[in-house]
Parts: structure tokens; sequence; C-alpha cells
């Protein structure tokens, strides 16, 4: 993936229904000037960055600059540039804040498969049917 694009880019689990229904309804509700999205699956990885999509979303700067998790979402919401969700975007990244809502993040995360929208292709780690090493 060209890390030197003019656009942040959202990496996400394209597999996971939880996920995509989730940044699309992101996208509805924030739009997407400004910011690209891509399943990890196309999204040309390497392998390090890839095993992190794989546990959480990855927000991409044109720096080469890569948040992950509930830092990528703070920063989506950030670069929407609208009130009142840049403000919970910066709201996010406050200490004592961002600890308690990565926790959030991380225990939704852990239980996607099990949420409105998830599918046992949502849950972290191997595949059925897969290796572990892909994905």
């Amino acid at each position: 993936m060209d890390y030197s694009a003019r656009t942040p880019v959202l990496v996400y689990d394209g597999d996971c229904a939880f996920c995509t229904s989730s940044l699309r309804f992101g996208e509805r509700v924030l739009g997407t000037d400004g910011w690209d999205s891509v399943p990890f699956q196309f999204a040309g990885l390497d392998p390090a960055l890839r095993a992190r999509a794989e546990t959480e979303v990855l927000w991409l700067t044109p720096t080469g600059r890569v948040y992950g998790g509930s830092d990528a979402v703070a920063k989506v919401l950030l670069r929407t540039r609208r009130a009142p969700w840049n403000a919970l975007g910066g709201a996010m990244l406050l200490p004592g804040v961002r600890t308690a809502v990565a926790a959030v993040y991380r225990l939704v995360a852990a239980n996607r498969h099990r949420l409105p929208g998830g599918t046992p292709a949502c849950a972290i780690g191997p595949r059925q049917g897969r290796s572990a090493g892909s994905v």
C-alpha cells in the first residue's frame, strides 16, 4: 500500500460484518471527506501491520504514522472537522479518557462476533477453516 497517499487511510477487517457495518454507518454519519478506507485484506500491508490490522482498526497517515484501535477511531472523528464529532475525537485522546476508551475498544473488539451484525468470521484469532497465518 502506498503510505504516501495525500489522505489518511482507515484499514479495517473486511471479513467482519460488524466492522464493515460500523464503518459504513460512520461513513454515512461523518462523511468521508479527507480520508479513505480499505479492508486490510486488500491493503497490501507489510506482515507486522497486517498482524495489527487483524486485531484492531488502523489509521495510516500520509507521513507514515500508524494509530491503532481507539486512537484510530479518535483520528477519524478529528478528521471530520464537524461538531460534535471532532470534539469527541479530541476528548478520546485526553489522558485518563484515552485509557478508558482503549479498554472499551478492546472489550468491543474481543466480542465483536457476539455483537449485532457480528458473525463467526468477526472473531479475533485464527478463522474457522483457515490456518493461523492466513486471513
